[in-house]
């Protein structure tokens, strides 16, 4: 008896012929023939997550700002758009605003948002100190999680 293992990666082009209602779970299953012409199949082999790739962006401001003012972020959640083949606001998903101070490297988050009917975000928080905003969005089943680049805040 031979054993093998194989891999094959699929390459899924959204402007050929997927549609939204296509995001979510798939289940795959495998075919294979060996040289002596015997094969075995098995269906729902295992499941993959075929996702709509989203996009995640933050604006703090003002910048620069005097300690103990309030800061407002901004920023705006959107995802690929199968139907139509642009990005388009993902409405009504909670995300996290996230603050990391200058010269540290962990984010810790200061609330949760829902996105508006647009994919639209906004929060206040109070300056206190130099450091990145940023928002964080954790995904769905069909949209994968997307961090924004923190935007850094220079707090005098």
């Amino acid at each position: 008896m031979t054993t093998s293992t194989c891999s094959k990666t699929f390459t899924f082009e959204p402007d050929s012929w997927l549609t939204n209602a296509d995001a979510g779970t798939w289940k795959v299953g495998i075919e294979v023939w060996a040289n002596d012409d015997s094969r075995a199949v098995r269906d729902a082999y295992t499941t993959v997550r075929l996702q709509r790739f989203s996009k995640l962006t933050v604006n703090a401001s003002p910048e620069p700002i005097a300690a103990g003012k309030p800061l407002t972020v901004t920023g705006r959640l959107t995802r690929a758009n199968w139907d139509t083949d642009t990005y388009a606001g993902y409405t009504a998903q909670p995300v996290k605003l996230q603050f990391r101070k200058a010269g540290t490297s962990t984010y810790n988050t200061s609330q949760t948002v829902n996105t508006s009917s647009t994919g639209d975000l906004k929060a206040t928080a109070t300056a206190s100190v130099d450091g990145y905003w940023r928002w964080n969005f954790a995904g769905t089943s069909t949209t994968p999680a997307v961090k924004a680049t923190g935007d850094y805040v220079d707090v005098q």
